[in-house]
């Protein structure tokens, strides 16, 4: 299963305003990052989750 149809199965509020936002940037968003943003809005504790997804994969080792 596709990790977005996944994201769309967990949570679908944020996956709804993840879509708006992907809309809004007319392309220039693509739904990954506008997930994050989007999660971010309704459960901002979650932000060093989402710092660890926007590394390199080499610096996640550590």
């Amino acid at each position: 299963m596709r990790l977005s149809l996944t994201r769309w199965l967990l949570s679908p509020a944020t996956s709804w305003r993840a879509r708006k936002l992907v809309a809004a940037s007319k392309g220039r968003l693509d739904f990954d990052a506008a997930w994050r943003r989007a999660r971010l809005v309704s459960c901002p504790d979650e932000l060093p989750y989402q710092r660890y997804g926007h590394r390199a994969p080499d610096e996640r080792e550590t």
